[in-house]
């Protein structure tokens, strides 16, 4: 019977350590990247969810509909290779001049999670009483400013567990961007072991590694909770 010679060294310094290191820092780009963009995104989808205009708020329905129902491999091979047919001249030109399969994977990635994220913030939103905005209204507020300053500083609040758990998804679906030659951590470590053939120390480091940023993306939105959304609430 064979037995596995186990060899952490092959992980923990040289090359192949550089190589993790690289990858490492290639995933927390593409994550933090993709955790703000589709926010912002999914922020407006929300908004375009709830707009009293019918075409806006089909739409949004489509677009939810859409990119929630569909596999999100197929959507960054979608990106990947339909990108110049879909997207203006002057990005693809952009993306070709800075690094086109990381500007496709932040695409696939943003889109397919704003989806989600849109959701969690009009479920957010529902959940604030209908009397408050129309307190702001008859204030003098805006619908835009009624929403800005009263609605949605509470609805986001509501809305952080979820929250945490999209970019916790998110995180580990960055993962998925090897298919198309992003070198993150996940791609960096099948290096490893293709030429150390060690593949039991390379994705146990890689495992590691994804559990550390989960707790950390945890600890830090849980801290923008305490530190920024309760002051402002008990105001």
């Amino acid at each position: 019977m064979l037995k596995y010679q186990f060899d952490w060294s092959v992980v923990t310094s040289g090359k192949y350590f550089e190589w993790l290191l690289s990858g490492l820092y290639t995933t927390i780009q593409l994550s933090l990247v993709a955790i703000v963009l589709s926010f912002l995104l999914g922020l407006i989808i929300a908004m375009m969810r709830m707009s009293n205009v019918k075409p806006v708020r089909w739409f949004a329905h489509g677009y939810l509909e859409f990119f929630r129902n569909t596999p999100l491999l197929v959507q960054i091979f979608f990106w990947y290779f339909g990108s110049y047919k879909i997207l203006p001249t002057v990005i693809n030109d952009w993306l070709n001049k800075t690094n086109f399969e990381f500007g496709a994977a932040v695409i696939a990635l943003t889109i397919y999670t704003s989806a989600f994220i849109a959701e969690d913030i009009r479920s957010g939103v529902r959940s604030i009483p209908k009397e408050q905005l129309e307190a702001a209204r008859s204030s003098g507020f805006s619908y835009v400013r009624s929403m800005q300053y009263i609605i949605l500083p509470q609805a986001v609040r509501i809305t952080i567990p979820p929250l945490i758990n999209q970019f916790l998804n998110l995180t580990k679906n960055s993962s998925l961007a090897m298919t198309i030659g992003v070198m993150e951590l996940t791609y960096q470590a099948r290096q490893v072991e293709s030429y150390t053939f060690k593949g039991f120390e390379a994705f146990t480091s890689a495992t590691l590694v994804y559990v550390v940023l989960s707790i950390i993306i945890t600890l830090m939105v849980t801290y923008y909770d305490k530190v920024v959304l309760s002051p402002m609430k008990a105001r």
